[in-house]
């Protein structure tokens, strides 16, 4: 009996040690919503909406080194186009700019750049100096171009960022997040989209032209991303010793935009590597659902109006992104209107909405508006169009009867 007891022990002891040893060798899943990255901080984000497709740590205040440089280049592309001066206009190089350190081309001071080739330097190259000498010919001075970035900044909802320069050199207080950097990102990219043109280029070149002549500097971009990833935009590296190596990027897939973000990675191959792990994430998990909206909607009904009719049409188009891989055969729109409307209608009320569905559940709505104004019927009017009706019909007989008798 005392032999059998021992036999069934060493059975169990056995099973016990088999299966504990098979438990160890189960690879645990630790997250199963999104890649494997080494980032600290990170996000990911469809660009036409805004949506979020993968978050780690995005809204811890970090530094953001050279990214800092995104917003310095929305400033100059907003001035741009509102006219204040030409790409070819040229900027002289202050003894300030041409103090900076950290990356630079060396500029000189009193030395010329046209806008054009200091944007080069800056988005290829991010050179600091190059983009104070920016800053200051938009807004005089580096801190009056550093208030309108907060400013920018507060309107973009960026509410955990704070600059302290316009080129991300290390300043205390200067931090920003994985989140915000998405949004800015956004913003330069979607609204001033010219900057791609800017910063896929590998390689290029300027001419410096000082006292002492002038002289050929080369540029490199400092973003492997772009040469290494096929469907890659942009956008923007950093670095210092205390932010370690950041990246904001940008691709484009089949009319996907995606914004990538990482930050604190221990080196420049490890940031370009996980961008393009969560590129990769995001093209093979979302799919874009894009209605221009350019159906031609029926006139509604106006009662009591000078007009029996009123054209309607779209706010906006329609965009919805799919995340969970089940496609976008199954949205449908709905078009809601009324059979009639009252006057006086002003152009840009409200008159409908066109609902858009997946699998019956309402994923969003689009605005139907008037596309002209409709006044009241007052007496007047009415009185002045029975006039001129009378006036027509007076006029017409007259000249058939003119007609019989000739």
């Amino acid at each position: 009996m005392k032999k059998h007891q021992i036999q069934i022990l060493s059975v169990l002891l056995f099973f016990t040690i088999l299966f504990s040893s098979f438990s160890i060798s189960i690879p645990v899943w630790a997250d199963t919503t999104g890649p494997d990255i080494a980032a600290p901080s990170a996000i990911l984000m469809e660009a036409s909406t805004g949506t979020i497709l993968y978050e780690k740590n995005s809204h811890e205040k970090l530094r953001p080194a050279s990214i800092t440089k995104i917003m310095t280049l929305i400033l100059v592309f907003e001035a741009l186009e509102n006219g204040k001066f030409s790409l070819d206009d040229t900027v002289t190089v202050s003894e300030y700019a041409a103090s900076m350190g950290g990356s630079q081309v060396y500029l000189e001071p009193g030395e010329t750049q046209t806008v054009n080739d200091l944007l080069k330097c800056v988005s290829i190259a991010s050179a600091n100096d190059a983009c104070v000498a920016l800053a200051e010919f938009v807004a005089g001075s580096e801190s009056a171009f550093v208030q309108k970035m907060n400013e920018k900044a507060a309107s973009l909802g960026m509410n955990d960022t704070n600059f302290v320069n316009c080129c991300g050199l290390e300043a205390e207080g200067h931090l920003t997040t994985a989140y915000d950097i998405a949004l800015m990102s956004r913003e330069l990219s979607m609204n001033h989209p010219q900057i791609h043109d800017y910063c896929t280029i590998w390689m290029d070149s300027i001419t410096h032209t000082t006292r002492k002549g002038s002289s050929e500097f080369g540029l490199t971009n400092t973003n492997k991303f772009v040469r290494y990833y096929s469907y890659a935009t942009g956008l923007k590296t950093g670095y210092t010793s205390q932010s370690k190596y950041c990246l904001a990027g940008t691709a484009t897939r089949d009319n996907v935009n995606l914004i990538s973000v990482v930050m604190a990675e221990e080196s420049p191959t490890v940031r370009t590597k996980d961008t393009i792990t969560l590129m990769d994430y995001g093209f093979a998990s979302c799919q874009l659902y894009r209605d221009a909206n350019e159906d031609r909607l029926s006139d509604v009904t106006v009662k009591k109006g000078t007009s029996t009719v009123v054209p309607v049409d779209y706010t906006d188009e329609f965009v919805y992104v799919v995340t969970d891989g089940s496609g976008t055969d199954d949205i449908t729109k709905e078009i809601v209107l009324p059979e009639e409307v009252t006057a006086p209608i002003q152009k840009g009320d409200i008159i409908g909405t066109a609902i858009y569905k997946k699998s019956g559940a309402d994923i969003g709505s689009v605005d139907i508006i008037a596309a002209t104004d409709v006044a009241k019927q007052t007496f007047s009017n009415v009185y002045s169009t029975l006039l001129k009706k009378l006036f027509t019909v007076t006029a017409k007989t007259d000249a058939e009867y003119s007609y019989r008798s000739a």
